[in-house]
């Protein structure tokens, strides 16, 4: 009996946790800037303001996706120029906070590709920090291979999946 409602006293906690992350989430998109900020905060193109998207989409105030190479966590100039431009864009915006989703294609463990996830959306996370953008607005997360952007089985597909993208938390 004792470890039956110990049992429910945790999965209970974890829904009420469950909720209450998911309004955190969801709230704090709405804060307004003044009218000098918005003057003062540069043109940047594709960006909007009013995004509460991921750069997949491309609703995310014009934050690029960055591809990495086939088991690789390594970024290449391509994904360091990428990064530049979306530090620029943060560095505008000094308000918004982003998640890092670290992905991978459809070849390998599931326990090998989190950790490939996690790899990489911790690189794109240092560049960044290194680029000083605080680390307190960016988080990171790995979904491996369980959030491919294309469903198919050829070289392309997969180098589209092979990726570190950005989701806008609060702005």
């Amino acid at each position: 009996m004792t470890f039956r409602f110990k049992r429910l006293s945790l999965i209970s906690g974890l829904a009420g946790l469950t909720a209450i992350i998911a309004l955190g989430i969801g709230s704090g998109c709405a804060s307004k800037k003044t009218q000098a900020e918005n003057e003062n905060a540069p043109v940047i193109a594709n960006a909007d303001e009013n995004a509460a998207g991921d750069s997949d989409s491309g609703k995310a105030m014009g934050l690029e996706t960055v591809h990495f190479p086939f088991d690789s966590f390594t970024l290449d100039s391509k994904g360091k120029s990428t990064l530049k431009a979306n530090a620029e864009i943060l560095k505008a915006h000094p308000s918004v906070k982003i998640q890092i989703e670290g992905h991978c294609d459809a070849r390998g463990g599931i326990q090998y590709n989190i950790a490939l996830g996690e790899k990489r959306a911790n690189a794109v996370k240092n560049y960044l920090t290194d680029m000083e953008i605080s680390g307190d607005r960016v988080t990171t997360i790995s979904f491996g291979k369980e959030r491919p952007v294309d469903p198919g089985t050829t070289e392309e597909a997969y180098a589209k999946n092979r990726r570190a993208n950005f989701v806008i938390t609060s702005h």
